[in-house]
């Protein structure tokens, strides 16, 4: 759709907004963080013009991916890549994942996963007011490490 930045912009507008209003010296919270990918997540970029091809995946649990359990929470946003024929050819994904030292209260959330796709009859606001309500005890949290980045790169 034109007048509506490419889809290949969107890890530099998710990085664009994590900045936003933050010097070099301020830590990050995971309030700020939410905040800042709400945003990301409610700009519309340039997708292939099929059903899910713009999807939000909010997920967490506690896994090792990094070599030691670290909980994460990882926000996604996946698009749809059409290959020549306009055909499905594969999938981007732009992650912000969080990560926090394991203790009990982050253990006791266990694991959680949610998507959402623009262009559908769900109400976005909604689902977002229901990711933060699983972010509570997050909220005020620093988390001890920030991943930015898009796979396939």
């Amino acid at each position: 759709m034109r007048n509506r930045p490419q889809r290949e912009e969107a890890l530099a507008f998710l990085r664009a907004e994590l900045a936003a209003g933050r010097s070099t010296t301020t830590e990050l919270t995971t309030r700020a963080a939410w905040r800042a990918w709400v945003r990301f997540a409610q700009q519309r970029f340039d997708a292939a013009p099929t059903p899910d091809s713009d999807g939000l995946l909010f997920q967490y649990g506690t896994y090792s991916f990094s070599g030691r359990p670290m909980f994460t929470l990882d926000l996604t946003r996946q698009f749809d890549v059409n290959d020549d024929d306009g055909e499905h050819g594969h999938f981007v994904q732009v992650h912000c994942e969080l990560r926090y030292e394991p203790e009990p209260a982050l253990d006791a959330l266990g694991s959680f996963s949610s998507w959402f796709f623009h262009d559908t009859d769900e109400d976005l606001d909604q689902w977002f007011a229901a990711m933060e309500g699983h972010l509570e005890v997050l909220l005020d949290r620093r988390p001890s490490e920030i991943d930015l980045y898009e796979e396939p790169e």
